[in-house]
């Protein structure tokens, strides 16, 4: 039976959400929720109301789809699919929203990821195995991130996991690369990180704007 894990105020759960196949259609419905962050995490509906921190989440945010989406795109590597995408493996019994999704025309070509249609109109989500996800800690996120969706999403076989934590006086930006037993975090190098699903570096690095607030730089090299 599925249990519920509420983070601050209050959404209505449906009776019967007691598997993924429940969750998605409720998910396709027009009673799920437009705010917050709902998912299905193998077996466990989560839920998540908390109001996003604009300088260490929104902006992280906002610096990866810059760069990354624009990576992807002048290269054209695949699709690049910043927050609010649906992503769902049903081989894990996963169903969230991360921060950043990756696909690439391979992965696409040979079925690994597909995009599937809404009941009404479009398209609401992506189901299968993606190349790359990007999480961005939030205090109510900490263990669902760096914990939970770590093991599914390796088990998924995702390939890369990249996990920012922007709280507090520490900038952390790992790449999590698949291992036999669990992910792997790639070694840096003078603050560098080498993606093997880009071929490329990465480096994340913090300053301060002019009214003194944190402005993120994402370089690749």
């Amino acid at each position: 039976m599925s249990t519920v894990v509420l983070y601050e105020d209050e959404v209505t759960i449906p009776d019967g959400i007691k598997n993924l196949g429940a969750f998605r259609r409720w998910l396709h419905s027009k009673q799920f929720p437009e705010t917050g962050r709902i998912c299905y995490l193998n077996g466990q509906v989560r839920v998540d109301m908390s109001e996003e921190q604009i300088f260490t989440h929104n902006q992280v945010k906002q610096e990866f789809n810059l760069v990354v989406g624009g990576l992807v795109k002048s290269c054209r590597l695949g699709r690049y699919f910043p927050d609010g995408v649906f992503l769902t493996n049903t081989r894990v019994s996963l169903a969230c929203q991360p921060d950043g999704v990756f696909v690439a025309h391979a992965t696409i070509e040979a079925g690994r990821v597909r995009v599937v249609q809404g009941e009404r109109e479009g398209y609401l989500e992506l189901e299968g195995s993606p190349d790359m996800v990007l999480e961005v800690v939030s205090t109510s996120s900490v263990e669902k991130d760096t914990v939970t969706l770590r093991d599914l999403y390796w088990q998924a076989g995702i390939g890369e996991y990249w996990l920012v934590d922007a709280r507090g006086d520490r900038l952390d930006f790992t790449i999590l690369r698949q291992g036999p037993s669990g992910y792997v975090a790639t070694r840096k190098q003078a603050g560098w990180i080498k993606s093997r699903v880009f071929g490329s570096f990465f480096r994340l690095t913090l300053r301060l704007d002019q009214s003194g607030n944190p402005e993120y730089t994402l370089s690749v090299r």
